[in-house]
């Protein structure tokens, strides 16, 4: 078994005998007890039950806007043709090139997180599929980072836009803010995500098939989410939105889940 630090184990005794039943006092708790040297995210993790779902498509790929983004600073780059240059510098891109990107891609200099490209470039960039693809940057519709609004497109992924996907064995992890995001903010982008990806991705995202939901900071103790549709329909009727997802009797939320040292 993984030794706790002292760290860990005081953060422990901190909530031991704390009622944390509803999303608004797990979220308090995360901030609250994200005390490491660095501005801690908040992140969502949950597991999908890829046996269950029989469908060709059992994959969870797709981009959410959140309200207010997730805090993570992205170097963008945008490929674009010559006329297109004076826009693209104005879009606050890092990386910015026609004819000379495509060169620096060639030879495999990659200098951004994300790649953004106009439509009419996309013939040109599709011949670097196999030095793109591997990293997850080759330009896609579906992710919207193909595209020729320049300007509009670069402001979505820098502050709003996440993309999200599963690994093979269905897990998958999202952030949703940081620590000195305000607990409103934090709760408008949790109840953004979860309702985006219910009418994304219906047949994937229900009770049936996904398991294992956990709320955390990076270095902090996870919490425990007990996802319910049908309940989630009848707090939503109630108008009761704060906890929209999580059942009321949920004293035993996990203190374990994914162990963070």
């Amino acid at each position: 078994m993984k030794k706790k630090s002292k760290r860990y184990k005081k953060l422990i005794e901190l909530v031991k005998d704390k009622k944390i039943d509803t999303i608004d006092t797990i979220i308090d708790t995360l901030k609250n007890n994200a005390n490491a040297k660095f501005v801690e995210s908040i992140d969502l993790s949950f597991k999908i039950n890829l046996k269950k779902i029989k469908t060709a498509d059992s994959s969870l790929r797709s981009v959410i806007e959140l309200p207010h983004g997730n805090g993570k600073k992205i170097r963008i780059g945008v490929l674009c043709d010559e006329n297109k240059l004076s826009e693209a510098k104005k879009s606050g891109a890092e990386v910015i090139g026609s004819e000379d990107l495509l060169k620096k891609i060639s030879s495999e200099k990659i200098e951004f997180d994300k790649l953004i490209c106009t439509p009419s470039m996309m013939a040109k960039v599709g011949k670097f599929g196999k030095i793109l693809g591997p990293k997850g940057l080759m330009p896609n519709p579906k992710l919207g980072t193909v595209s020729d609004d320049v300007i509009g497109t670069v402001d979505k992924i820098k502050n709003k836009l996440v993309e999200i996907k599963n690994d093979k064995d269905g897990n998958l992890g999202v952030s949703i803010g940081r620590k000195n995001f305000t607990a409103s903010k934090l709760l408008e982008n949790l109840k953004s995500l979860f309702q985006n990806l219910k009418k994304e991705k219906p047949n994937i995202f229900n009770s049936e098939n996904i398991k294992n939901i956990y709320l955390s900071s990076t270095m902090g103790i996870s919490r425990y989410l007990n996802y319910d549709e049908q309940r989630r329909e009848e707090k939503l009727y109630k108008g009761n939105e704060t906890s929209f997802f999580l059942k009321r009797s949920c004293n035993d939320c996990s203190l374990s889940g994914f162990e963070r040292s």
